[in-house]
């Protein structure tokens, strides 16, 4: 039996790390979908549900964490999948986004092998898996 693939949505104000990963998570068979900023992030977040968001945490105007929280606040959202894709990486910022309420937590610059092997394991373990 088919399914369909996942949509992820990708929330990063950089257009070269918005392609990068875009051209990994297809290669892979998943759906894309772009935003360069929280606002517009999560308006795409409310209209499509998506499977999982892939969020960048330095976004201009509302910052990642401040869309998670509305994501998370959102009844028909609450329960999605929020893998924070950021540069901060401090010792504490790992145990910080998720506390906030983050599933995962993956450090830029992006290795493709882990960014497929989490979003995977995520979508699978929520039984969304793509193939």
């Amino acid at each position: 039996m088919d399914t369909k693939p996942a949509t992820i949505l990708y929330i990063e104000d950089n257009f070269h790390n918005r392609r990068l990963v875009r051209k990994i998570l297809q290669s892979r068979g998943f759906i894309v979908i772009e935003a360069e900023d929280g606002l517009s992030g999560l308006e795409l977040a409310r209209s499509l549900e998506p499977a999982l968001v892939l969020l960048d945490i330095g976004l201009p105007g509302m910052d990642g964490l401040e869309v998670m929280a509305h994501i998370r606040a959102e009844p028909n959202l609450q329960h999605t999948l929020i893998i924070a894709l950021t540069a901060s990486a401090m010792r504490g910022d790992r145990e910080r986004f998720l506390e906030a309420g983050c599933d995962d937590y993956i450090s830029k610059p992006v290795q493709a092998m882990e960014l497929i092997t989490k979003v995977e394991a995520h979508l699978s373990h929520n039984g969304q898996g793509h193939k």
